[in-house]
């Protein structure tokens, strides 16, 4: 984050324009609507732009040349007169007094940025790119303003008008919080949006009213957080994300997709590696009784889909022994969303009718694996897990009788902007993949689909001219970045 957000109250503060012209017009114009005094400094006359703002007491032309001297008294500053030597003299002037300054146009020479902005006070919504594409922070606020009904300030209105009792009425903030997240998902919301604000008003009182002070009972979320690619989550999966007090994750939960959880809960790493489990399965499974019995909304986060090699089912028998109640939010699982991105099809009519899903953990250097099943024509093994195992797989799988040409891959942080795609064989994969330097986590691909990434890959069709991993099945190895 290049930049911090903020909210500045300008009420009754002193702030200084340095311009006369329409940019100019607009920054006093923002000014004033944030209920700040403006000094407009400009030499000459204002522009016409300025005509629309002569109904409030609140805004000064001073007819002069911009002095440091006028910096004095002042809160905020913009720099907005279209002249570079001007604007970088009141900007130096301006960091000399450590006032927050913005030079329009330059956000280089600038303490703070202006982003693009929804008003729907007292809801306000600011975006930004930082400076880098103020065209898309445009685009992007016209999208969310047909997203967010002008009714959102009034919603709002309403809950501020309640704020006190609220607060009088429950003595805890977790409390407060759930009260307000149940009353704004209710229908009152909806009243207020179709104008029926007196009945909404009504409503929320008649809630409070008989809303306990008690703690509220807790629950799990058992969430699939998918195979590492925000934009692969549910709309479920986000809205329960965002609710949750406390938020239990493993490493697979790539970080883009954490960040997307509620700011302010508690989070909990619990992450099991190979041969290195920070905390054993069967703890796991009591630390989220523990926390939904204390009352709290639990999150468990898991990568993937938590029913495929995800031990879900073993946390939530746990829950329901002890009585505490559960929601089950499926995800794209790493085969699909892994494949998918990879450009490989898991079933083709030319190539694989049936999909096998296994796990490839060692114990004892070996894999206890159906290898006559496995290795059956017509189908398409995916293995989790196992690229630890990678060798030990191919030799079993060519022991058994799957030809060594059998196409392969190995896919790392599939779905990602950091994927990379391994193409081999069963002959030659491992080697490959070893020079490639592949880490965890991983996705094996074996049959004749993968014969198709060449064809159909979708992700990362154009390799860099210099990728010299760009080489068919018999030449050294592939790696798509």
């Amino acid at each position: 984050m290049d930049y911090l957000p903020i909210f500045l109250d300008l009420r009754g503060k002193n702030s200084l324009v340095v311009g006369g012209g329409d940019t100019a017009a607009r920054k006093a114009s923002l000014l004033l609507g944030a209920g700040a005094w403006v000094t407009v400094v400009a030499p000459g006359s204002l522009s016409e732009a300025f005509a629309t703002l002569n109904g409030t007491d609140r805004i000064i032309h001073r007819q002069t040349s911009f002095d440091a001297s006028q910096l004095e008294g002042m809160e905020l500053v913009f720099a907005a007169s279209d002249d570079p030597v001007l604007d970088k003299q009141v900007y130096d002037a301006a960091r000399i007094r450590r006032l927050p300054v913005n030079v329009v146009d330059k956000p280089e020479i600038c303490s703070f940025i202006m982003p693009s902005i929804i008003d729907r006070s007292p809801v306000v919504v600011a975006v930004s790119s930082g400076g880098e594409a103020p065209v898309l922070s445009r685009l992007l606020r016209a999208r969310l303003e047909t997203l967010i009904p002008a009714a959102y300030g009034r919603l709002a209105a309403l809950a501020g008008r309640f704020k006190s009792r609220v607060r009088q009425h429950f003595s805890t903030t977790d409390q407060r919080r759930k009260f307000w997240e149940n009353a704004l998902l209710s229908p009152i919301a909806e009243m207020v949006f179709a104008g029926r604000e007196q009945e909404a008003e009504a409503a929320l009182a008649k809630m409070l009213d008989e809303a306990g002070n008690t703690p509220e009972g807790g629950e799990v979320y058992l969430v699939g957080a998918g195979p590492g690619n925000p934009d692969l989550l549910t709309f479920r999966a986000l809205r329960l994300m965002q609710q949750a007090d406390v938020v239990v994750y493993d490493r697979l939960v790539s970080p883009p997709i954490l960040d997307m959880c509620r700011r302010d809960a508690d989070r909990l790493y619990v992450g099991k590696e190979r041969d290195n489990h920070a905390v054993p399965q069967e703890e796991i499974n009591m630390v989220l009784v523990r926390l939904a019995k204390e009352g709290k909304r639990v999150l468990r986060l898991k990568g993937g889909d938590p029913f495929i090699f995800g031990r879900g089912g073993e946390e939530i028998e746990t829950l329901r022994e002890h009585g505490v109640p559960f929601q089950v939010v499926p995800a794209v699982t790493a085969a699909a969303g892994v494949a998918s991105y990879a450009g490989i099809p898991l079933t083709h009519r030319d190539h694989a009718q049936a999909l096998i899903l296994v796990t490839g953990h060692l114990k004892d250097g070996t894999m206890d694996l159906d290898w006559d099943m496995l290795c059956r024509p017509g189908q398409t093994i995916v293995i989790y897990m196992g690229l630890k195992g990678l060798v030990t797989l191919c030799d079993e799988m060519r022991k058994h009788g799957m030809p060594g040409d059998t196409p392969a891959a190995v896919v790392q942080q599939g779905t990602t902007l950091n994927q990379k795609v391994v193409i081999g064989t069963l002959d030659n994969l491992p080697a490959r993949v070893a020079q490639a330097d592949l880490k965890p986590p991983t996705l094996i691909i074996v049959g004749s689909v993968v014969s198709l990434h060449e064809k159909l890959n979708w992700f990362n069709p154009e390799p860099a001219e210099d990728d010299h991993w760009h080489t068919p099945l018999d030449q050294p190895a592939r790696l798509d970045m």
